[in-house]
C-alpha cells in the first residue's frame, strides 16, 4: 500500500485538526523517513507556542489541572495542544488512554487538540514518537501542555521538551520529602500544590516545599521556582499559577535563555536517540555537533547518524 505523502508545515497549519491528526499518524507510520525528518526539523525551526510540562505522582490531579489550564487558555484566545503520556499496554504497546478520557474538551472547538501517547516503557516517560508529536504541536498551537505519566528520579525527560516544568504535589502525601531525596526538586520551574481546598494540609505542604527549595544553591540572577497553592476544581489559585508561568516565560525571554534551552533540548534528542539505538559506545564515535550543523535540525541529524552507524556495523560484520 502506498503511503500518503508527508504534509508541509504550512499545510498542517492551514488544515486544522484533521491535518494535525494526519501528521501525528505519519510520525508513527513514516518513522525514520527523510521526509518526516524534514517536516520535524521545519517544526523545530519555527515554533509557534510555548510548552508547559506537567509532572507529579499519579492521583495528584494533573488531568484536572490540565482541564483548568485548557479552559484558561481558551478564554484568553490561545489555541492549545495537549500530549497526555499514558502507560503502555503490555499487549499492543499503545497508550491505555487513561489521561485522555479524563480530559473534558469540546470536540467542536477547533482551538484544542488532545493526543494520548504511549510511554513505550521509556523510564523517562517520553518516547521518540512523543517528542516528535510535541515538536509538531509546538509549531501549530500557542500552548502545548505535556502531561507526563508519573514521577520519579528517571522522569527528567519532561525537562528536555518543556519550556516550563510544572511540578504538582499533593497535600498530606509526604511528596516533598520524597522529592528532596530523589533530586526531583531540581527539575521544576514552578511548583503547584494541588487540592488547596484541603486547608491546613495543603498549606503545610506548601511550606514544606518552599523550605525544600531554599536548600538548593542558586547562581545570582537564577530563576527560583515559586510555589503556588491551587484548587483546580474551584479555580482558586489558577490566576496565581498563570502569573507564575508567565513570569517564568518572561525570564526565559531575557538573555537568550529560551533559545539556549531549546538548542540544548534538540542536542539531547539526538544524543538520546543514538544512545538508545547504539549504546554509549555508538554515541562516543559520532560527532553530534557536526551532524546538527550539516543537516540543520535534530531529526535530520538523527537520521544521518543512524545511517552512518548502521553502515559501520554492517561493514564490521
Amino acid at each position: 500500500m502506498t503511503r500518503a505523502p508527508i504534509p508541509t508545515l504550512d499545510q498542517i497549519r492551514a488544515g486544522g485538526k484533521p491535518a494535525v491528526a494526519r501528521a501525528l499518524s505519519a510520525i508513527e507510520i513514516a518513522h525514520g523517513s527523510a521526509e518526516l525528518a524534514r517536516l520535524l526539523d521545519a517544526c523545530t525551526a519555527d515554533p509557534a507556542g510555548d510548552v508547559l510540562g506537567l509532572t507529579g505522582p499519579p492521583g495528584v490531579g494533573k488531568s484536572t489541572l490540565t482541564n483548568a489550564l485548557i479552559a484558561e487558555a481558551r478564554r484568553a484566545g490561545r489555541t492549545v495542544g495537549v500530549v497526555a503520556v499514558d502507560p503502555s499496554s503490555r499487549f499492543t504497546g499503545g497508550a491505555l488512554l487513561g489521561d485522555r478520557t479524563r480530559l473534558r474538551t469540546d470536540p467542536d472547538d477547533r482551538g484544542v487538540f488532545v493526543r494520548s501517547m504511549a510511554a513505550r516503557d521509556r523510564l523517562g516517560g517520553l518516547s521518540d514518537h512523543a517528542v516528535a508529536a510535541i515538536v509538531l504541536m509546538r509549531a501549530v498551537y500557542d500552548l502545548v501542555v505535556v502531561e507526563s505519566v508519573g514521577i520519579g528520579q528517571s522522569e527528567g525527560d519532561i525537562a528536555f521538551v518543556a519550556d516550563t516544568v510544572l511540578l504538582c504535589i499533593q497535600p498530606g502525601s509526604g511528596d516533598s520529602l520524597q522529592f528532596m531525596k530523589a533530586g526531583v526538586m531540581e527539575l521544576p520551574d514552578v511548583v503547584c500544590v494541588t487540592k488547596a481546598d484541603m486547608g491546613e494540609p495543603a498549606r503545610r505542604a506548601m511550606a514544606d516545599v518552599a523550605g525544600a527549595l531554599t536548600l538548593a544553591e542558586h547562581e545570582p540572577g537564577a530563576w527560583v521556582a515559586p510555589v503556588v497553592l491551587v484548587s483546580a476544581a474551584s479555580g482558586a489559585g489558577l490566576a496565581e499559577l498563570a502569573a507564575a508561568v508567565t513570569a517564568h516565560r518572561a525570564h526565559l525571554g531575557g538573555a537568550g535563555r529560551l533559545a539556549c534551552r531549546r538548542t540544548a533540548q534538540a542536542r539531547h534528542w539526538v544524543e538520546d536517540a543514538i544512545r538508545v539505538r547504539f549504546g554509549v559506545r555508538g554515541l562516543a564515535v559520532v560527532d553530534v555537533a557536526t551532524a546538527l550543523a550539516a543537516t540543520g535540525g535534530p531529526f535530520g541529524a538523527i537520521a544521518r547518524l543512524d545511517a552512518d552507524l548502521a553502515a559501520r556495523l554492517a561493514a564490521a560484520r
